[in-house]
């Protein structure tokens, strides 16, 4: 059951990518091909979201946790690792929420995609990406962890670039790759390091022999740091990368040239929550080192407001999502940068809801406005979407924060954990949390008035076939929006309130002196207020501009202009990371094309060669004249030398 739950979503890849090779001559055949690779996807991952269940089941609620070890992977000296599938708490939680969120994306898949050229193509990539994130979630080392990390990073590209024929959608995969890389580097010099000092990659052993090396040192650049720290903060690096924390998120908002699902499923509900995963995997690391959990709390809480911030002023309605999404995974990094693990999980499980919820309502609005994404060329719809519109309702309730939705309980505990703290690092963290839920209500609310309401700015002939989405895109939805709707209520007491406990077991270690989680439920009653306080002002905010004097927008976008264009281009990460990357490593290339390759190697190599051959082989032929005086004269010279050498040789 456990291994099945694991590799079905790989076997369904797998049938569905044979079958993006199968011959189809006509539209019958065509459409009989795409079937069968829906069913084979679709099929897959739902079976192993019902599996997944079971082992829920069995792993949490009957305290069951195991191992399950398939092979021998690796055996080289000291390093041992074998191919095995860990499952206890964190691990159960994980699996339970990829596989079902991804198996309602599946499905919506089927309407969304319906009349894509390379059906069985796209979902054989959705199926590999789900297999890679369950390898990495069940990792019982660093490596397979790695192995798992880099699979959904593939997947990532493959699927953000599936458009192919698209510039922007191949610049865009190529963009998150490269800057994946930077952090994986750092990942990868993380797991070094941690082999270097513990002489294990198993999760087991690290954390079994971590409170021994307290205070060991490693040299790097000729000083002496912290180990821990060392290693704690090469991994954070890595989980920067994948999670779009601030200075490697400019990949994420423009990762959204791919298919609305891939934005639901990658950008919004699994791979960009991998790095929170893992540093609450590496919990029993982290608690060892103060200033990794500082560094984690700061990055946390500066990308929480800086995305914020942004999704503001943004106009593709994808776009404000996806820094959305960059926005909550700050909330989560800074829970865990305050020791509370198990309240960055539980935000990480409703967020797969509500913000696969929203990406997907999205899809419904691009599919019902023939594929219009920009919310200046829409308005005045919310009564032919009705059903889009009141699950983006949904959605965004949840993600502001108001009760009784998902969101509520999993934020705010989240900032009252930083409150609880008092550090200053917590105490900077709970002012950007507050500020950020007062933004996100503000542009959740935008959001939804320029998408909906007001006079109609389409034109007459997009407007003319505005409908509401099939049976088969809208049922995922009502899914996705219970959990919106219920998963924060359902989940709270045993993740993060009075059960806590026995949930996680010793899944997540924290340390006596990190109590801040434990502390959160005594906090003042105005810390408890401030959250739906903000939010609840953020949607009186955005009525106003947006509803009752819509033409305000533009007058203090024309009035404050700099500050608008400093938000509207992301704080200018990318120009500046053009300035000092891009240009720079391009006029490097430059030269040594032109320089080193072209005057250098090609100069004094092959082409010097060829022009040396040449010009003497010019030389040569300029002698031969053909006039046969030349050659008698050729030829007497000739004669003159041979006997003067003589001559000269015979007398010497």
């Amino acid at each position: 059951m456990y291994a099945a739950t694991i590799f079905l979503p790989l076997l369904g890849a797998i049938l569905a990518g044979v079958l993006a090779f199968a011959p189809a001559g006509t539209r019958e055949a065509k459409h009989r091909i795409d079937r069968y690779a829906q069913w084979a996807s679709c099929g897959g991952l739902v079976l192993a979201a019902l599996l997944s269940m079971l082992v829920f089941k069995d792993v949490v609620l009957d305290s069951q946790p195991r191992t399950v070890e398939l092979f021998t992977w690796i055996d080289s000296g000291a390093l041992e690792i074998s191919w095995a599938l860990k499952f206890d708490a964190l691990t159960a939680v994980m699996v339970l929420m990829v596989c079902n969120v991804s198996a309602l994306i599946h499905i919506y898949s089927v309407g969304y995609m319906a009349h894509d050229t390379a059906v069985p193509r796209f979902m054989s990539y959705l199926s590999l990406f789900t297999f890679f994130m369950l390898m990495l979630v069940t990792a019982d080392n660093l490596v397979q962890l790695f192995f798992g990390w880099e699979g959904v990073g593939l997947a990532s590209y493959l699927l953000i670039g599936f458009w192919y024929d698209r510039p922007s959608a191949n610049a865009a995969a190529i963009k998150a790759f490269v800057v994946n890389r930077v952090g994986d580097f750092g990942f990868a010099l993380g797991i070094f390091v941690v082999f270097v000092l513990f002489q294990s990659v198993n999760f087991d052993v690290i954390f079994a022999t971590a409170p021994a090396k307290t205070a060991a040192t490693i040299r790097i650049f000729g000083g002496e740091f912290h180990a821990l720290t060392v290693a704690c903060l090469l991994l954070f690096v890595g989980a920067m990368g994948k999670s779009a924390q601030l200075g490697l998120h400019t990949w994420l908002p423009d990762a959204m040239e791919g298919p609305t699902p891939v934005s639901a499923l990658i950008h919004a509900a699994t791979m960009v929550t991998a790095g929170v995963f893992m540093v609450a995997r590496l919990s029993p690391l982290f608690e060892l080192s103060e200033t990794a959990l500082i560094v984690v709390t700061v990055v946390g809480a500066s990308t929480a407001i800086f995305a914020a911030t942004v999704a503001c002023v943004q106009n593709d309605i994808k776009r404000v999502i996806a820094y959305s999404t960059c926005s909550q995974l700050g909330y989560m990094f800074f829970a865990c940068g305050v020791s509370a693990y198990a309240a960055g999980i539980f935000h990480l499980l409703t967020h797969a809801f509500f913000k696969a919820l929203l990406f997907l309502g999205a899809g419904s609005v691009i599919h019902a406005m023939s594929d219009e994404q920009d919310m200046r060329r829409m308005g005045g719809i919310w009564k032919m979407v009705p059903v889009t519109y009141g699950l983006m309702w949904i959605g965004s309730l949840a993600l502001a924060g108001i009760p009784p939705f998902a969101g509520f309980y999993s934020k705010d505990i989240i900032i009252e954990a930083a409150y609880a703290a008092a550090s200053p690092a917590g105490k900077f963290a709970f002012a950007m949390g507050i500020a950020a839920a007062f933004l996100t209500a503000f542009y959740s609310w935008r959001l939804l008035f320029m998408t909906f309401h007001g006079a109609p700015r389409a034109d007459e002939k997009v407007m003319a076939h505005v409908h509401e989405s099939p049976l088969v895109m809208i049922a995922p939805l009502l899914g996705l929006a219970a959990g919106a709707a219920f998963a924060g209520l359902i989940a709270y007491d045993a993740i993060v309130g009075e059960n806590m406990a026995a949930f996680w077991g010793e899944t997540l270690k924290v340390l006596a002196a990190h109590d801040a989680l434990a502390k959160a439920h005594d906090v003042p009653t105005w810390v408890k207020l401030a959250a739906p306080a903000v939010a609840g002002s953020g949607i009186v905010l955005a009525c106003v501009l947006y509803l009752l004097a819509p033409s305000w927008p533009a007058a203090l976008a024309e009035r404050y202009r700099r500050l608008y264009l400093f938000l509207l281009n992301k704080w200018y990460f990318d120009e500046l990371y053009d300035r000092l990357f891009v240009r720079p490593a391009l006029a490097l290339g430059r030269n040594l094309w032109k320089t080193g390759d072209g005057t250098l190697i090609d100069g004094l190599g092959p082409d010097g060669l060829s022009r040396a051959v040449l010009d003497t082989a010019r030389r040569v032929a300029a002698l031969q004249t053909g006039y046969l005086y030349h050659y008698a004269f050729a030829m007497l010279i000739g004669v003159v030398g041979l006997i003067t050498w003589y001559v000269v040789r015979q007398v010497g």
